[in-house]
Formats: C-alpha cells, structure tokens, sequence
C-alpha cells in the first residue's frame, strides 16, 4: 500500500488540478502497485481537504454500474465519490465548461434517503423502503487524470471522476413507478445521441445503493438521511462542449435540461 505522505501528495495533486481544472499523468503508471484501498485513502483526503475549505457533503456518486459503462471505459466494477453543495444544478441550469476537464455527461437516476442506510447486508428492499424520493439526473464528469490507460483506481482516487449534478424537477416515490423501465433519451443540440433503461444498472438502479451501503459499510460509514445517491449510468457517457444544450427524456419522469457555457 502507499505511504501516508504519498496519500496526501496525490490528494494535494489531485486538489491543485481540480482548482486549475487540469489533468495531471495517471496515478498507476506511476505508482502502480497501489491498491483500490489506496485509491479510496486519496479521496478521503481530498474528501477532508474541501470539507475543510467549507464545503459541504450532500450526497455520493455511484459509477461504472452498468454494462454501457463499463464498455465505454474498459473497467469492470463499479466505484464511488462524493458530492458537494456548491456542484448541485437545477434543470435549466447554465454550467461552465471551464470548470472541467473532460466533460462528459451521464443519464441517471438519484435516490434521496429519507432515513439512514447501511449494510453490510444491505438489499434492494431495504433501499426502497429508505427512499423518500427519487428524481431523473444528469451527472456531469470531470476527470483530472488523463483517460488514455486509467485504472479503477486512477478513477476512484479522482473522486469517481464527479463533476456535477444536474436534478430533474419530478420527484416520485419509488412505489410510484416501475424503476427498472425509466427510460432515458439523451439529446444533444436537438440531435438524439444516446437510449437506455435504468435496469441497465444491476437489473435495478436501487441495486447500484444497495451495493454502495454494504460497500461503506466496511469504510466504517453509512449513507445518512437526507443525502442524495446517484445510482449509476444507464448510457454512455457524451462528451460536451460550450454552447452544447442538453436534454435527457425520462418518459413518465419528465425532463431534465443544462446548456453548457
């Protein structure tokens, strides 16, 4: 495993690309023994450096849970980041390209926790009854770590490569709709670019949380009340650019827009 001190090295790293929205060379091709634990220490470095700066935790990302994903970027289990106010949009929102690196954007849907949620043996009914909510999201990513040959743990110890989330305005319980068929249309200027369903994700998008309680479980941490999950991907990521306008068609969920700027 790494030292401590390369820990918070690349966790400094990592914090300093983020403020110049830069890409810094793969953390495996030049450490690469470390370890998806070693991964999971970065970010909780970095995680403490920006909770220190006054920001404020508000939920976790869920990545590389469905097969579309893990296609498009050549890694085969899923991982997770966390999420701050200061990068939560409503549907509508005007968002900076500068304030990325790679910007691609993704189809998901988020789940907000009405009551606390932790594993180890977590399951897919137990996330339902959990859940207060759940709303239609676009992710946007931002990956500081250059693409070409990254490993699951260049990805985790750059925060899962989270940018942003942009949140629908239709809000249903989950005994409201069949989430396994929430469809997704992905448009981009008009154009249709990517289609998916949500049980593209582990058969169930509710299977993406429970896989992520169980996870932090053994971190010693559990998923609070009131934080908001994002489930996972059921398209392809779409590279973006400024001036693109995006629009993703949930069926019965509604729509969710941003332009880029």
């Amino acid at each position: 495993m790494l030292s401590p001190d390369v820990v918070a090295a690349i966790a400094a790293e990592l914090a300093e690309a983020d403020r110049a929205h830069a890409v810094i060379p793969r953390i495996t091709a030049r450490h690469p023994d470390a370890t998806v634990e070693d991964a999971y220490a970065i970010q909780g470095v970095w995680r403490d450096r920006m909770l220190a700066t006054g920001r404020r935790l508000v939920g976790r990302k869920i990545g590389l849970t469905s097969k579309a994903m893990q296609r498009a970027t050549g890694i085969a289990e899923p991982d997770y980041g966390v999420m701050f106010d200061d990068t939560v949009h409503p549907s509508g929102a005007e968002i900076p390209v500068d304030l990325f690196s790679n910007v691609r954007i993704e189809v998901e849907l988020a789940f907000v926790l009405a009551t606390p949620l932790e594993g180890p043996d977590c399951s897919l009914p137990d996330v339902l009854e959990a859940t207060g909510q759940v709303v239609p999201a676009l992710e946007v990513l931002n990956s500081h770590i250059e693409l070409e040959g990254r490993t699951i743990v260049d990805t985790i110890s750059d925060n899962a490569a989270y940018g942003a989330m942009v949140l629908g305005g239709t809000r249903r319980h989950p005994e409201e709709v069949d989430l396994r068929w929430v469809p997704g249309l992905l448009y981009r200027n008009g154009v249709i670019e990517e289609t998916g369903v949500a049980a593209g994700v582990l058969d169930h998008p509710a299977r993406g949380v429970a896989w992520l309680a169980n996870k932090l479980h053994h971190h010693g941490a559990r998923l609070e009340a009131g934080e908001i999950i994002l489930a996972g991907s059921f398209t392809r990521p779409l590279w973006v650019s400024r001036g693109d306008e995006v629009l993703a068609d949930y069926g019965p969920m509604g729509t969710v827009t941003c332009h880029f700027v």
